[in-house]
């Protein structure tokens, strides 16, 4: 349902609701950019969120150029050259010449990128198990289906009205 920003809210739905959805999010903005959702144990807080998503993207969609991964995260060019410096800089990703075009460069993750995100992965599977220990497992199933459909719909407007969009619109594991 879209809605132009001279819509009066009540048009959509209860004013009350809407105002509660609207600062629930921004609180679940605000708290996870505090932990950074980075899981728990030794890992906790060790890897960012752009490179977090920069290396699950290139682990579900393999080896890519620069501008095929700003694409597939629909973020500029530049933003994944920046980010990815350093997880060259570390071993976690590794540069290659394309094989079809040498003069081209590739990044894919390293045996040791693979590992450390593994690592991450598993924390943050241990956290996300922690923070909904008393849900059922229907509830677990709805919620990531609604957060899927919400992150999905912010996607959608932000590159249907020509603002840059951020990887966060993307699925993440």
């Amino acid at each position: 349902m879209s809605m132009d920003m001279t819509t009066d809210a009540t048009a959509v739905g209860d004013t009350g609701l809407l105002d509660t959805l609207q600062h629930e999010v921004a609180l679940f903005a605000r708290r996870a950019e505090q932990t950074r959702l980075g899981g728990v144990g030794q890992v906790r807080n060790s890897m960012d969120r752009a490179a977090y998503l920069l290396l699950n993207r290139l682990d579900k969609e393999g080896p890519m150029g620069v501008k095929a991964l700003a694409a597939s995260m629909g973020i500029d060019s530049s933003t994944v050259t920046r980010q990815v410096a350093p997880l060259v800089d570390t071993g976690l990703v590794k540069r290659t010449s394309h094989p079809e075009d040498g003069r081209a460069v590739v990044l894919q993750l390293s045996p040791r990128g693979q590992a450390r995100l593994e690592e991450v992965r598993v924390s943050r599977r241990a956290l996300m198990a922690e923070l909904t220990d008393d849900w059922a497992p229907e509830e677990r199933e709805a919620f990531c289906t609604l957060l899927t459909r919400f992150n999905n719909a912010l996607s959608t407007r932000m590159s249907t009205q020509g603002m840059p969009a951020d990887s966060e619109g993307q699925s993440a594991s």
